[in-house]
């Protein structure tokens, strides 16, 4: 039984919400998803492993893409893209023969499935504190203390000498890859190559992200 492919390229178009039947109101993400077209196959002969390699679909300047991805593009006799991703075989649905190079991989591939898992680069913060990198209570505000958005001890002196490597710290806080899983999708719009899922995903609004079918679907309450 040859492969069907259970993940897409898309990008984050951004939030807004719905109302439900009984009147509550529901937080939704909306990205656009594909077109992609298989560029690529890595087989367990040749490569060691099975998977399928993606070219998402888009508007760019042709200068943008390297001699050596327009020579790729051409030697499939397909146009060139500036966006590429891997997925492997058991992430894009398991193993066998799978999808044919120029095979077109849409949005409605996700009609039929309820949950997905969503990777992408979460938004950059630069430097943080402790406070608003982990989370810290912080001292108290009033009766004289000078101790409030400071991370307190990190250590002994006389033992261990040292600070323990993990040791929360301020540093640079986001810009981070973040998976969410088992996001509901709410609704599929093949038209316009849209997505909306509930709950929010990584990223700001253009974000590049990856779309795959949940490796534990339905097991998080709606």
């Amino acid at each position: 039984m040859s492969a069907t492919i259970d993940a897409i390229i898309g990008r984050k178009v951004g939030m807004t919400q719905i109302f439900r039947e009984d009147g509550a109101v529901v937080p939704v993400t909306v990205l656009r998803a594909g077109p992609c077209v298989v560029v690529g196959r890595r087989t367990k002969a040749k490569d060691g492993y099975e998977a399928v390699r993606l070219g998402l679909v888009e508007s760019f300047s042709k200068k943008k893409v390297s001699k050596a991805q327009r020579g790729q593009s051409e030697k499939n006799s397909l146009p060139p893209f500036r966006t590429l991703r891997e997925f492997r075989m058991d992430e894009a649905g398991g193993e066998g023969s799978g999808p044919a190079i120029g095979d077109a991989v849409q949005v409605s591939l996700f009609a039929e499935i309820p949950f997905v898992d969503i990777v992408g680069v979460s938004k950059g913060k630069g430097f943080a504190g402790v406070v608003k990198r982990h989370h810290f209570r912080g001292g108290a505000a009033t009766h004289g203390s000078m101790f409030h958005r400071a991370p307190g001890s990190i250590g002994s002196s006389a033992w261990p000498s040292r600070v323990f490597k993990g040791m929360r710290m301020g540093g640079h806080m986001g810009s981070d890859r973040v998976t969410v899983k088992n996001l509901k999708v709410i609704r599929v719009d093949t038209e316009n190559n849209l997505l909306v899922v509930k709950g929010a995903v990584p990223g700001a609004r253009g974000t590049l992200l990856l779309i795959r079918k949940s490796r534990a679907a339905g097991k998080k309450k709606d």
